[in-house]
């Protein structure tokens, strides 16, 4: 399958808190042509699956923490190269979407490349979670369960993305919030940021009824963008998951295409 690469037009910078550390970080997204690298500190670390090193509540990329939504925006936004630079190793926050990286990615196309596809489907299973991966025309569609209410989410990428997926903000169990809080855990997001989960509905007011099913399908789309493959050419349904089997249906489809 042939695909055309894409880098951002120019440098673009912005300014929040690291998600979970509240730290305050300056990213700046420059033009690239060697797929999508993060630096912090002189050190630079590829995209891939390899190069995952922590999937706890987020995905890390050597030392560079919580990358999931900015890698969700490049593959909503169609980028394919970029070099990310930052002054301390977390993304920030911002609203708790993708939806600010997305603002500011304008892509600039490249040279064509050739993407290869898995040939059959890819199955990710566990007593927790259920991702199903083969190629297709972007149909993605996303299951969640929040008390006994059970919503999924279906779309098409990247068209629905913008509007539909990007938006769509991190969420927590208002009851754990304490003990995250004590654990060091969410230091950047507040009530705008974040949607709180009651047994009976939300705390806050929501941007959409099932926004957390989407804000699962926006990490999962993130997650699978470090294969480099775009959302568009694969047809995804998943459930219940989080990043850890994200990760490694992305290291599965990496092996499955080699």
């Amino acid at each position: 399958m042939i695909h055309r690469r894409a880098t951002v037009r120019a440098p673009v910078t912005m300014t929040g808190r690291g998600l979970h550390s509240g730290r305050p970080v300056t990213v700046t997204i420059h033009p690239g042509d060697d797929g999508i690298a993060f630096r912090c500190g002189g050190a630079r670390v590829a995209a891939t699956p390899a190069e995952v090193t922590d999937t706890r509540l987020r995905t890390a990329l050597g030392h560079v923490a919580t990358v999931e939504h900015l890698m969700s925006a490049f593959a909503g936004a169609g980028v394919t190269d970029a070099e990310v630079e930052l002054t301390y190793p977390e993304l920030p926050a911002l609203d708790g979407s993708a939806a600010a990286f997305l603002a500011v990615l304008h892509p600039s196309p490249l040279t064509d490349t050739e993407i290869a596809l898995p040939r059959d489907e890819v199955v990710v299973e566990t007593p927790e979670a259920s991702i199903r991966v083969r190629r297709g025309s972007g149909v993605w569609s996303y299951t969640f369960e929040h008390g006994p209410a059970v919503a999924t989410f279906t779309c098409r990428l990247p068209r629905d993305y913008r509007d539909g997926v990007a938006p769509a903000r991190t969420f927590a169990a208002a009851e754990q919030v304490p003990a995250m809080a004590a654990a060091g855990l969410g230091q950047g997001l507040d009530t705008s940021s974040v949607l709180l989960l009651t047994p009976d509905g939300y705390a806050n007011p929501p941007r959409f009824p099932d926004e957390p099913a989407r804000h699962k399908l926006l990490d999962l789309v993130g997650d699978l963008y470090l294969t480099g493959i775009p959302p568009g050419l694969l047809d995804v349904t998943a459930s219940f998951g989080g990043h850890t089997a994200n990760v490694r249906m992305a290291a599965l489809l990496g092996d499955s295409v080699k």
